[in-house]
């Protein structure tokens, strides 16, 4: 089952821009396999066909008439079902907002449109992004292509899932504490985590917290990297978006790996981690240590990175949603209610202590890149399990502390500002798809963006560790 909606983005795009693919057959393309695979994964939750056909048209219009084209121009994106899109539903997967349709789109959709991209539709998301396992009481599970029964993480989930499966070249994410590299790594796909600020997020609730992202996924390297130069762009509402991004769109090139000193580490020293997947990473990752300048066996300095993740994240949910659980208790996720009742839990000293632990993890992680260029670790702790469950309540027989603790390889790296890129490595144990991130220090997304292309390209040419396809052919029995 091999399509024009199948084709890499970069392809697309250069297919479009030399007239030897139509934007209106690529959309067609696309939502023939969104139509044929998807009422067994629920991945697209609100559709916009009739815009997207109309939008395509013109889009090959502008091509014949020899207009300036966009960077993404003619190629169909889906968008999280957490970024407003003028005139297409836009619900945060909660019953509270089933029927808000917004009057304008947001400054990163916003972008997309302005770069000739075509929404084709909203991804399914957990309940305002709350949880690594896309479900919500809106719009039920998204399953995992590889195994329906199985979760595609979360909360970038749908996203994860239509880009696996050929129903999009392009979507959009966001990760706080890993909701965008968690479903990359269980659903075969690449997702990248830019620095705060590279793409605007103008209505975030505490607008000094700078943890919420917002960032592209790809099936390659180049494909997302692609897409977060579409979304890229500065905007003063954003007190992190105020700086040119210099570099940043110039076409990416491969690193020299061979000048690249790598960090290498199993569980970053503090995150809890399936043992069988210690032994994967580790097998994996001698398959390409040969490649870099310097490989180090170490991992950096997280402590106290458990602690200032639940209380600043608590902080984050009582201001965006403290009154909503006041008011809408019993319609709201236990996820969302479990983040706002933690959070105002904690005192002001607690509060203050998490900012001094946070900051001193982010000055640690920078001094750490004097002596490296990137640190490697797996994108997830555990392999994904079944959708009907909320979280993973134990690893290794120990019981997590919360609901999120298994998420700690993910979000460590975002208490230090990390940017990062989860690139696909094979599959795990339980043949499902296994991924790690290559991260580096706030500010070097193009160096994060290079490694990950060179690691990509290395990883292809291994049968063990080339990125993982799920059977379409299982999808429509």
């Amino acid at each position: 089952m091999t399509s024009l909606c199948d084709m890499n983005a970069m392809d697309l795009r250069l297919m479009i821009g030399r007239k030897d693919a139509s934007p209106v057959e690529l959309v067609e393309s696309c939502i023939e396999r969104i139509e044929t695979v998807d009422g067994k994964l629920n991945a697209i939750v609100t559709k916009s066909y009739v815009r997207a056909r109309e939008e395509a048209k013109n889009a090959e219009k502008a091509v014949l008439d020899g207009d300036e084209l966009g960077l993404i121009h003619g190629l169909p994106v889906a968008i999280k079902d957490l970024e407003k899109t003028a005139g297409i539903r836009t619900t945060w997967g909660s019953l509270l907002y089933s029927d808000y349709v917004p009057d304008a789109d947001q400054g990163v959709v916003a972008n997309i449109r302005d770069e000739g991209g075509i929404i084709l539709g909203k991804t399914n998301t957990p309940e305002f992004g709350a949880g690594a396992n896309t479900r919500n009481s809106l719009f039920g599970a998204t399953s995992n292509p590889f195994a329906p029964e199985k979760t595609s993480g979360g909360s970038s989930g749908g996203s994860a899932v239509a880009l696996a499966t050929g129903m999009v070249p392009l979507a959009s994410g966001s990760d706080y504490g890993g909701s965008l590299r968690t479903p990359a790594s269980f659903c075969g796909v690449v997702g990248i985590r830019p620095s705060p600020g590279i793409v605007a997020l103008e209505d975030r609730p505490a607008g000094l917290l700078p943890f919420l992202v917002l960032g592209p996924m790809g099936r390659t390297v180049d494909d997302a990297y692609l897409l977060l130069q579409a979304q890229a762009g500065v905007d003063p509402r954003d007190p992190f978006a105020t700086i040119p991004r210099e570099g940043l769109y110039a076409p990416l090139e491969a690193a020299d790996l061979g000048a690249i000193r790598a960090m290498i580490t199993p569980d970053l020293g503090f995150a809890p981690m399936l043992e069988e997947y210690q032994r994967i990473f580790t097998a994996r990752t001698s398959l390409i240590r040969h490649h870099f300048s310097t490989t180090i066996d170490e991992s950096p300095n997280f402590a106290d990175g458990h602690n200032c993740f639940e209380v600043l994240r608590g902080v984050h949910f009582v201001a965006d949603h403290g009154s909503r659980v006041l008011e809408h208790r019993d319609k709201l996720s236990p996820n969302v209610v479990d983040n706002v009742d933690r959070g105002l839990s904690y005192s002001l000293a607690d509060v203050a202590e998490a900012h001094v632990q946070q900051s001193r993890i982010a000055r640690d992680w920078l001094q750490l890149f004097k002596e490296v260029d990137v640190v490697i670790c797996p994108a997830t702790s555990t392999t994904p399990f079944p959708h009907d469950q909320w979280s993973v309540t134990e690893l290794n027989g120990n019981n997590m502390e919360t609901y999120m603790r298994w998420l700690a390889i993910a979000y460590l790296p975002t208490m230090a500002l990390a940017c990062g890129v989860v690139v696909p490595c094979g599959l795990d144990h339980m043949d499902m798809p296994f991924g790690i991130q290559v991260l580096s220090a706030q500010g070097n997304d193009r160096l994060v963006a290079e490694v990950a292309k060179a690691l990509e390209i290395t990883l292809s040419k291994n049968q063990e560790t080339m990125r993982p396809l799920p059977d379409l052919e299982e999808l429509v029995r």
